[in-house]
């Protein structure tokens, strides 16, 4: 995804959710459940680390205290974003 590069990924736990931002301003806060669904991962499963794969900056991988792991696309975060909750 060139010239959307993405600075830096990391987790709100304050807002259950991932905050990444491109380098052409755009801005995604995508929820924390969201990532679980889409990976199959435990829904009790607590992020520890947010990191980019140095050599293949297509995605971006989250750990979780249960020893899951689940990458995540560039393309999901923009293509997908949060839908407007009708509470």
């Amino acid at each position: 995804m060139e010239g959307q590069a993405p600075s830096r990924p990391r987790s709100c736990d304050w807002e259950d959710a991932f905050n990444v931002e491109f380098d052409d301003g755009l801005s995604f806060l995508e929820p924390h459940a969201t990532i679980k669904k889409a990976n199959k991962i435990s829904a009790v499963a607590v992020p520890k680390r947010v990191s980019v794969p140095k050599k293949f900056r297509s995605h971006f991988k989250v750990e979780y205290d249960t020893g899951e792991i689940a990458e995540v696309s560039w393309s999901f975060i923009r293509e997908f974003p949060p839908r407007n909750s009708k509470k």
